[in-house]
């Protein structure tokens, strides 16, 4: 795994995302974006989430490595979920308001890396848990990077690309959070 890489092409997404899309739109696996760079922000989110929970509980009993690992057990779950989710969505909405033929690995290809934002505000966030208010306003740059993303890599045309920006970026957002939302309702629930 190569971290160095993986920071390149999340700064690259968040400074100048027409650029970085260029560059991964020249990926010749696009199966690639699981092993190189969604799998290893999903674990280093965890990883924020329980050094950040063992943080601000404290490191005294057990308890506190429990809710730790509740905390990252519950951010890992809904990223890995909600990427999953939004791109089987976006594939869908994909076909029918572009009228393309079903594409998976490249809605996959575009869900994960525009998913730049949640990953590094939840990183973020996980160690600095005071920041919660400004991360609501910031994930909203998802919207910009989606959209560069989406004449790059998804090839929709201009009349369309609005309305496809807009509804990519719900999903990218909303998916994750409902995920995460229940979840945490049935750790609550089942303990």
């Amino acid at each position: 795994m190569n971290y160095k890489e993986l920071f390149h092409i999340a700064l690259q997404l968040i400074s100048s995302p027409a650029r970085a899309w260029e560059e991964i739109r020249l990926e010749e696996d696009r199966r690639k974006v699981f092993t190189s760079f969604v799998y290893p922000m999903i674990g280093l989110c965890g990883l924020s989430v329980f050094i950040g929970s063992l943080w601000t509980m404290g490191w005294g009993g057990p308890q506190s490595f429990q809710y730790a690992m509740t905390q990252c057990c519950a951010v890992a779950v809904s990223l890995f979920g909600g990427y999953f989710l939004a791109a089987y969505l976006i594939n869908g909405l994909r076909v029918r308001m572009l009228m393309t033929d079903s594409d998976i690995p490249l809605t996959q290809q575009f869900a994960g890396y525009a998913l730049v934002v949640l990953f590094v505000l939840k990183i973020i966030i996980g160690i600095l848990p005071d920041f919660r208010i400004i991360s609501w306003l910031l994930q909203f740059y998802i919207v910009y990077v989606v959209w560069e993303g989406s004449a790059k890599m998804m090839q929709v045309e201009e009349k369309d690309r609005l309305r496809f920006t807009i509804l990519s970026s719900i999903l990218l957002i909303a998916c994750p959070t409902a995920i995460e939302w229940i979840f945490t309702k049935l750790t609550v629930m089942l303990n």
